[in-house]
């Protein structure tokens, strides 16, 4: 089960690194199974606070990309798959050998977001008194969640899942169409095929089902 904790295409392809320096990379078609790291590899998800759809705007996303970047710069780590909603995220990282500190990372990005994003769009005055208590902001949910990925198998259900958000969400008919997502990534390395998932052209794809992970990553 997930853990709750306090606290367009280029857009999610930049955020995503490649192999963990641990890793072996692939010599030939990638399987991003092999981007497993066992005891350092988890599945997040972030939602907005009241999901409220920010990133619909795309200067947002910019935003988010931004503070992602100056975060990793800080603390380095690898994030293998992401997708970026207009209300959530959900995000694959890989940590270094040791290092648990993925809280401290995610309240580092809602912070550098949270401080760009303030200065041009939301007043203080917009914060309630509890959120100021606890030096909140009215741009993230409170609580955010985990799952420590278990093996090679999860892994793959988890990048599926990942990568078939928009999709599941109705936001698209096919995951190649949602820009915010290192779906496109994933088919330049051929880890998956350009129409997976697809129903372009009269293709019939089956809709996939992921009843096995709505407990642990609680969107």
């Amino acid at each position: 089960m997930g853990t709750a904790h306090q606290e367009p295409e280029e857009i999610a392809d930049s955020m995503v690194g490649s192999a963990h320096p641990t890793q072996e990379k692939a010599t030939s078609m990638p399987d991003y199974r092999r981007y497993f790291v066992p005891g350092g590899t988890y599945f997040f998800t972030i939602v907005t606070h009241r999901r409220r759809p920010l990133f619909s705007d795309r200067r947002n996303v910019e935003c988010l990309r931004n503070a992602v970047r100056e975060m990793k710069a800080d603390q380095p780590f690898d994030i293998q798959a992401a997708v970026i909603m207009p209300e959530h995220l959900h995000f694959i990282w890989s940590l270094p050998p040791g290092d648990d500190g993925y809280s401290k990372r995610i309240g580092r990005m809602k912070v550098l977001f949270t401080r760009a994003f303030r200065e041009e769009r939301v007043p203080l005055q917009g914060i309630s008194a509890s959120r100021r208590k606890h030096q909140e902001s009215n741009v993230w949910q409170r609580r955010f969640w985990e799952h420590t990925i278990s093996d090679e198998e999860e892994c793959e259900r988890c990048f599926d899942y990942i990568h078939y958000n928009p999709v599941k969400h109705g936001l698209v008919r096919c995951p190649h169409r949602w820009e915010a997502s290192s779906f496109h990534q994933w088919v330049e390395r051929g880890a998956y095929e350009a129409h997976w998932g697809c129903c372009c052209d009269g293709r019939k794809s089956k809709k996939l089902s992921f009843a096995d992970l709505e407990d642990k990553v609680r969107e």
